[in-house]
């Protein structure tokens, strides 16, 4: 008899960025920036918000603010609903920032992959990469 998956897995990703906290933080919370390097969205940094993130794929992710500490730590739900129960996933995201004498280290974790999502764990790895590119490109543009 098959118990039911409970174990679950995170993808950790940390990268080091060249800007100060301040600088990261409005591009993780203000909805036009979020847009640029994560998924169209209605975000607002309030405890309790709900929102949407839109993919180019078509897609649409409910999410829910859990955490909100100004240049520290953002935290919210990261769910996908799905006919087929491997492809839903409830997840969550949390951003840390922590300053480093040469700007910010960002450690994002996505955590909630249950052992039966593969492919949703293997994309998350992929997608964040790509994701933490975008956003460097972003802040490296002049203001």
């Amino acid at each position: 008899m098959n118990q039911p998956a409970t174990e679950t897995r995170s993808v950790i990703v940390e990268r080091d960025f060249a800007f100060p906290p301040e600088k990261l933080w409005r591009a993780l919370t203000q909805p036009h920036l979020i847009e640029e390097w994560l998924m169209k969205n209605d975000f607002k940094p309030n405890v309790g918000h709900r929102f949407n993130l839109r993919g180019d794929w078509g897609g649409v992710l409910d999410c829910e603010v859990l955490a909100v500490e100004p240049n520290k730590t953002l935290s919210y739900t990261w769910d996908h609903a799905h006919a087929d129960a491997a492809y839903s996933l409830k997840s969550v995201v949390t951003f840390t920032l922590t300053p480093i004498p040469t700007g910010t280290r960002l450690r994002m974790e996505q955590s909630g992959f249950r052992s039966d999502q593969p492919q949703a764990f293997g994309g998350a790895k992929f997608g964040w990469q790509k994701f933490l590119e975008n956003l460097n490109q972003l802040l490296a543009r002049p203001d």
